[in-house]
């Protein structure tokens, strides 16, 4: 059940505690809050490293689409779209959460708010005020902040077509994306690229921001031996993986950044008809699997007095809490874990991934395939890989599950309905009954449309 009671808005910013920190430059507090300067119309983190604005210049939001919103400019100097993800954003109301969620994903570059607010089971107003309480900014007002930092980013840190940044960030124009530049920046992307300094290659640069101490070492320790043999590799110092998202295949590489507090992920695409890159997808994704945005200052208070947790977080102060990239692959590990050592369900799933999986030409050493598909796994023969019957049964149960669910949402459903094709695993069948029962939304809208207009 969605949650849609009366919102409880987030606490409030305490002006003088935020002044303070951006006096100190705190990175304990990057991300939690930006400052606006009312003289220069710009909005900077906490960290920046201009000189501090006098006090009665500056106003305190929760998030950077609240001060776009306010008709605040991004800093060029301390880069707003490189801060950790925004803490009043994780655990605000479910319905926001899942929201921020599916907007993330492209919700709103080329859906509409009554869509997305159909989804969650709510009207627009009340979406709106969902959104005004919890993040300082409206649905669209944060889409539209998350695709300019997106550009923004990818303009700064890679050498991508200034074509391909607009679309990657999740524009549906060169005319769009050119004109939100030089309204937030007052330069053109081009003069934005020329003063930036970018390193040669392919690979697309991501720079992912995070609140210190970060023990990176043991986060990497602990996923090493759950790697997914061919599709994940861990070294010193360095995650790689590929993936496969919306039909965009590549390889990633995760390394500490040359400065600052940060990771930096290098991405390189291995389909170039791929019509747009994944890359808010793939920020996210990382940023959940490394847990970036966790506040280590509020976990460690929360923890000071606790007489088993407390010590050991005092000796390890950087621990995180590590993620997964994809749902499903998650999902699978799980079952394959049951009852078995975690060595013995890495073995099986490195079995899975090299029969049913397809090879992936990266040239990377240890990344051979990509993960199988849930439509694949849903038909396949899973006998003579170590598992019994009843495991067998629980992971096509699975996959079948998951596909039908990717079927769903490639067609704007969030809630289950009754397809064809679902309960023998005839994917082609699920698709083309929702592509007849979209074909037939459409129609509706355009003949209800067509008699609201004026004769």
């Amino acid at each position: 059940m969605n949650e849609i009671a009366t919102p409880i808005a987030a606490a409030p910013l305490d002006p003088d505690q935020c002044y303070r920190a951006i006096e100190a430059k705190d990175a304990r507090f990057d991300g939690r809050f930006f400052v606006c300067v009312s003289t220069t119309g710009i909005y900077c983190r906490p960290v920046c490293p201009a000189r501090v604005p006098k006090r009665q210049h500056c106003s305190f939001v929760p998030s950077a689409a609240a001060a776009e919103a306010a008709g605040f400019r991004s800093c060029l100097r301390c880069r707003p779209e490189t801060a950790p993800g925004t803490p009043a954003w994780a655990g605000t109301a479910a319905t926001v959460s899942r929201a921020l969620r599916l907007i993330e994903e492209g919700a709103l570059d080329e859906g509409r708010l009554e869509d997305l607010a159909a989804r969650l089971g709510l009207g627009e107003r009340q979406l709106r005020r969902l959104f005004l309480a919890h993040v300082g900014a409206g649905p669209q007002a944060v889409a539209a902040n998350r695709r300019l930092l997106t550009a923004k980013q990818l303009i700064s840190d890679t050498r991508m077509p200034l074509a391909d940044v607009a679309f990657a960030a999740g524009y549906q124009s060169l005319r769009r994306f050119n004109d939100a530049i030089r309204t937030a920046y007052g330069v053109a992307p081009t003069d934005i690229r020329r003063a930036s300094e970018t390193q040669a290659g392919t690979a697309i640069r991501i720079r992912l921001g995070y609140r210190p101490p970060f023990d990176f070492d043991s986060v990497l320790a602990y996923l090493s031996s759950r790697a997914l043999p061919g599709v994940e590799r861990i070294e010193t110092g360095r995650y790689a993986r590929n993936f496969d998202i919306g039909g965009a295949r590549g390889f990633l590489t995760v390394t500490p950044a040359a400065s600052g507090h940060a990771l930096e992920a290098r991405v390189t695409m291995l389909d170039a008809s791929a019509t747009a890159l994944p890359i808010r997808a793939l920020a996210a994704r990382l940023r959940r699997l490394f847990d970036l945005d966790a506040e280590p200052g509020a976990i460690a208070a929360a923890f000071a007095r606790d007489p088993l947790i407390g010590p050991r977080l005092k000796r390890m102060p950087g621990l995180r809490v590590p993620g997964a990239f994809d749902g499903f692959e998650l999902a699978v590990r799980a079952v394959l874990g049951q009852q078995i050592s975690v060595k013995g369900a890495t073995t099986i799933a490195g079995r899975i991934v090299a029969k049913f999986g397809e090879p992936a030409a990266t040239g990377e050493e240890g990344l051979t395939h990509f993960f199988p598909t849930a439509a694949r796994l849903a038909r396949a023969d899973l006998s003579g890989l170590g598992l019994t019957g009843a495991r067998i049964a629980t992971l096509q149960s699975l996959a079948r599950a998951v596909a039908v669910a990717e079927s769903l949402r490639r067609f704007g459903y969030e809630k289950p309905v009754e397809v064809r094709g679902a309960a023998d695993g005839k994917f082609d069948e699920i698709d083309s009954g929702l592509e007849q029962q979209e074909r037939y939304r459409r129609a509706r809208r355009a003949k209800a449309s067509m008699r609201r207009s004026p004769s």
